[in-house]
């Protein structure tokens, strides 16, 4: 088909769409959003033309639309608008590692995530020379990565060097995409492609939206570029860039949702009914068996609570983090496949193929961008969104010291490589890990059995321990709920999974709850009544991480009923979930709560008695000399109450605390 034919078809094809053109020119757009179904259906061959040519094509209908007659609509001719695609055939997506030279100059669709970006920056698109002997003026269109000047004057044939008399510049900006992480194989790696971006795609608004983390889809078409070797040779081998006719967000963070009028119609019909939060328990995970509180524990998670930033600078996070702690086969995997099925925006890492640099950010040395660039890590990449961490115990304790920062102030601060920069790192965290010893012993220390360390785990609001227990009528109903999931595969869920999601996005959008007088006494009073209920000074029960722990729980109890207020019933609500966690992590060898089981891992009845024994050995010291026999240790000890049982556990902590020694097998000495 020639050119004028194209141009010709284009013409008659936008006159359709003139009215929207007039609403972008109103709105000061540049660009155009045309649905390739459209053109398909208008003309079969121009739009195999698109496919096939798609620059040449493509530049032909923007061409067409400034010589169409708007004078009807408007008296602002239409300039240097750009046709953006969507919408464009199945059989042109793609996967990165099957891109071929085949492909080369054809329209595809390619989607996956952004890993790295550049800043934006003018970019040279034309030039303009003067030939310094006839005075001819010869254009330049700048496609290649290096300026390109004329060789020779087609008027006069001069060669040498031409005077430079304008150059026609546009923002553009370059990115690195990697594959979507689903559609690899076991075991692949994971290939990437360099993209160019220009004008209107790379607005401000775009620009958010393309963040490293975010996954987007790239209709666009394949150049190739030549490597430039040593000595600034052109080598025989090329380079793929993908030039972006049009990006779309493929997966949004629950800020970047929108909703129709229908669906917020539907979102207020559902969260108006009596039983809402019954009813989005039961939507969590319909396909796991058990585990109620655990379910209620993740609704509230995803909802979160209310971020608040004081005006003394100080901020405090609203998203609630839960650890789930237990035996294997309980269905901990399974929940944190489900929920990264519901989230908006969420990342899946597992423990044993997670470091430190993947979860927040590293340094690497590129050749696309050049020089050093920031790579953002899983943390980082789910920014508002949610991190799904399994089997996080076998993580070694360098890289889980690395979400420390992340957890609490929601920052990643990164200085290497004369890079410094600190990331934001607003992301919820739902982590599962399993006992060192296969299953979990009720009768000792959360701490002797996870290799995690206490600091980490005190950052978690909420703690589980998911049991396997026999029980007849229980193991019952699991195994007849398990073997007619194998019957039936197909789960029927009370909510549609895409309305739950927007359900959860609405609210994180919409509902900023706050705490009323009855909710705060509540609050307040379990607070109160928790810390002094021993009468042990020494004995701490709850610390001021959970009670702010309760509030976000409270507020994102609030936000499951799209309710701007939180009532008595959401604080019983928190206090409830809170409360059930504790007794399970952290009671004492006494049946008392005490918190400092998660905080340091050790509990005050423990450091009491490592207490009395250093008073042991200091009476000793004076009695005996400096090397006591552990004999008489341990008959003194025993006068003083403590269990023989435990005496080799407290002489080792003493030992790893550098307060004693052992010079000789069976004696001890005090380090003075």
């Amino acid at each position: 088909m020639e050119p004028s034919e194209q141009m010709n078809l284009f013409k008659e094809f936008f006159e359709t769409y003139k009215k929207e053109l007039y609403k972008q020119v109103v709105k000061g757009e540049t660009y155009i959003i045309v649905d390739f179904s459209k053109i398909l259906s208008f003309n079969q061959e121009l739009a195999q033309n698109i496919i096939e040519t798609p620059e040449e094509t493509i530049r032909l209908a923007e061409i067409a639309i400034e010589q169409l007659d708007v004078s009807d609509l408007t008296s602002k001719p239409i300039k240097n608008f750009r046709v953006r695609l969507t919408n464009i055939p199945k059989t042109q997506e793609i996967l990165i590692q099957d891109i071929r030279s085949k492909h080369i100059g054809k329209l595809l669709f390619i989607e996956g995530i952004v890993k790295q970006k550049t800043d934006v920056r003018p970019q040279i698109v034309s030039a303009r020379f003067e030939c310094p002997k006839c005075g001819a003026v010869i254009p330049v269109i700048q496609t290649e990565s290096t300026f390109r000047e004329p060789g020779i004057c087609h008027s006069c044939g001069h060669r040498g060097k031409f005077k430079l008399l304008g150059k026609e510049l546009v923002d553009a900006q370059a990115m690195v995409i990697e594959e979507v992480p689903e559609k690899l194989e076991g075991g692949e790696q994971p290939k990437r492609i360099n993209v160019l971006l220009k004008e209107d795609l790379v607005s401000p608004l775009s620009d958010k939206r393309t963040n490293p983390g975010s996954r987007i889809g790239i209709t666009g078409y394949i150049k190739e570029v030549p490597i430039i070797g040593r000595g600034g040779k052109k080598s025989t081998r090329y380079d793929y860039i993908l030039e972006a006719n049009n990006i779309e967000i493929s997966q949004e963070d629950f800020f970047m949702i929108e909703f129709s009028e229908e669906e917020i119609k539907e979102i207020k019909e559902l969260s108006k009914k009596e039983n809402v939060y019954e009813i989005l328990v039961d939507a969590i995970a319909p396909s796991i068996f058990g585990h109620e509180k655990i379910k209620e524990a993740l609704i509230l998670q995803l909802f979160g609570g209310v971020e608040k930033l004081r005006n003394d600078g100080v901020r405090t996070r609203g998203d609630i983090h839960v650890l789930l702690v237990g035996d294997p086969g309980a269905g901990k995997s399974q929940m944190l496949k489900r929920i990264s099925k519901v989230a908006p925006k969420s990342r899946y890492v597992s423990g044993k193929g997670a470091s430190g640099a993947g979860l927040t950010a590293s340094v690497v040395r590129d050749e696309f961008l050049g020089g050093f660039s920031l790579e953002a890590g899983a943390l980082v990449l789910a920014n508002r969104g949610i991190v799904l961490i399994d089997e996080m115990d076998k993580m070694s304790k360098e890289d889980t010291s690395a979400m420390h920062e992340a957890m609490e102030q929601q920052t990643i601060s990164i200085s290497k490589a004369n890079i410094q920069a600190t990331l934001p790192s607003k992301t919820t965290v739902l982590a599962a890990a399993n006992p060192k010893f296969g299953r979990f012993d009720s009768y000792q220390n959360l701490f002797t059995q996870i290799d995690m360390p206490p600091a980490l785990i005190n950052r978690f609001d909420l703690i589980f321990i998911v049991r396997d227990l026999p029980d007849p009528e229980s193991d019952k109903r699991m195994a007849k709920h398990i073997l007619n999931l194998h019957k039936n595969p197909e789960v029927k869920s009370v909510i549609d999974d895409k309305l739950l999601r927007k359900y959860f996005a609405y609210a994180k959008q919409n509902v900023k709850p706050e705490l009323t007088e009855e909710a705060l006494e509540e609050i307040q009073n379990y607070y109160v009544k928790m810390r002094n209920q021993t009468g042990d000074s020494k004995t701490i029960p709850l610390s001021a991480r959970q009670l702010e722990a309760l509030v976000r729980l409270a507020e994102a109890s609030a936000k499951t009923r799209l309710d701007n207020k939180v009532l008595k019933k959401d604080a019983e609500r928190a206090i409830n979930l809170l409360h059930y966690c504790l007794t399970q992590v952290a009671t004492d060898e006494t049946g008392k709560i005490d918190i400092d089981k998660i905080t340091t891992g050790i509990t005050s009845s423990t450091r009491n008695k490592i207490y009395m024994l250093k008073k042991v050995i200091e009476e000793l010291e004076e009695e005996i000399g400096n090397k006591i026999p552990k004999k008489d240790i341990e008959e003194r000890a025993k006068m003083k109450g403590i269990d023989p049982a435990e005496l080799d556990e407290l002489l080792t902590k003493l030992i790893r605390s550098g307060d004693i020694y052992e010079p000789s097998p069976g004696t001890y000495s005090r380090l003075i």
